[in-house]
């Protein structure tokens, strides 16, 4: 198993508890970028700078995945590869995406880009909290756990 990192979208804070977690369970964890992302010295731990375009780093991620890798992404689609791929993708804010709400997620996404096709101004998500930090933390923590049954 390999955690993969969609890089350039991932807060700074999530990036620094994924380095301690592939420290701590002695994982790879591999971050996606298509810019120069900066690593602490591990064995564990590295990145690949991908060529700039739209979602550039997110098909290489889907095509180096396998079955059972977890992706750190909030990106709905490359979530939705991921588990197609048979992999697990959990966002910065904590939560798992599953074949059971991945579909409800991609309509939300959907709808959301027609309204601000439309004009509609529909705002941004919120920034990230201690909540939310928390909450990705425990649920990293959750799944790493799990893992080892």
């Amino acid at each position: 198993m390999q955690i993969w990192v969609d890089a350039d979208a991932c807060p700074n804070v999530i990036k620094e508890i994924l380095f301690r977690a592939a420290e701590r369970v002695e994982l790879p964890l591999i971050l996606v970028a298509n810019q120069p992302v900066s690593t602490p010295p591990s064995r564990f731990i590295r990145s690949i700078r991908v060529a700039a375009g739209f979602d550039v780093a997110d098909n290489e991620i889907i095509r180096q995945v396998a079955a059972g890798d977890l992706v750190i992404t909030a990106d709905i689609p490359l979530a939705a590869g991921v588990i197609d791929k048979g992999g697990y993708a959990l966002n910065p804010r904590g939560e798992l995406y599953t074949r059971e709400n991945i579909r409800e997620r991609l309509t939300m996404r959907d709808f959301m880009d027609e309204l601000r096709g439309s004009g509609v101004n529909t705002g941004g998500p919120p920034a990230l909290d201690k909540g939310d930090r928390l909450a990705f933390a425990n649920a990293l923590d959750r799944f790493l756990a799990r893992r080892g049954d």
